[in-house]
């Protein structure tokens, strides 16, 4: 077995691309869906930021996303294995009709990571609680640190995510 802080460092990174893949999926650097998101980003861009990164950053505050469905998840998986997991995902998807989310990217993110988690807590390589510390340290990165920076890498994914699919320009 790891021990602990590494373990939370690989599951910090495991979550972060995890959420981050789902979110790029379903668009949330495109526009503002959700009420709030577009001011948000608005915001970011007047501090220095990218509008793109801008919009991810407010989509994620205004509604339960990918990233909160992978801490819902783990916390989940942590209290009630696989099926804790799947509830958490019935939860975030409540919470995403509540915000009148018309994606469903918060929703898809905890199931990916309800089996992302239980799957890794099953190896016996890793710990629950080691994706609950880790998604909140992947969550920081996006939300805590820096808008202004965090908001440009998200552009540049971006960027990337839209070359694959042309007709998604920003």
């Amino acid at each position: 077995m790891l021990d602990e802080p590494f373990r939370i460092l690989i599951a910090a990174l495991i979550c972060w691309l995890n959420f981050m893949t789902v979110d790029l999926i379903f668009k949330l650097p495109h526009s503002g869906g959700v009420s709030g998101a577009t001011a948000i980003a608005q915001e970011v861009e007047k501090g220095g930021g990218k509008l793109n990164g801008g919009y991810m950053m407010g989509n994620l505050v205004s509604s339960p996303d990918a990233s909160a469905g992978t801490l819902l998840a783990s916390c989940g998986v942590y209290c009630a294995g696989l099926p804790g997991g799947l509830f958490a995902a019935l939860l975030v998807y409540i919470g995403n009709r509540i915000c009148y989310d018309p994606g469903y990217a918060g929703t898809t993110g905890c199931i990916s990571a309800t089996f992302i988690v239980y799957g890794a807590v099953q190896s016996g390589w890793f710990a629950a609680s080691d994706f609950i510390a880790g998604m909140v340290i992947a969550i920081l990165t996006i939300q805590g640190l820096s808008s202004v920076h965090a908001s440009r890498l998200i552009a540049r994914l971006w960027k990337v995510r839209c070359r694959f699919i042309p007709e998604d320009k920003p």
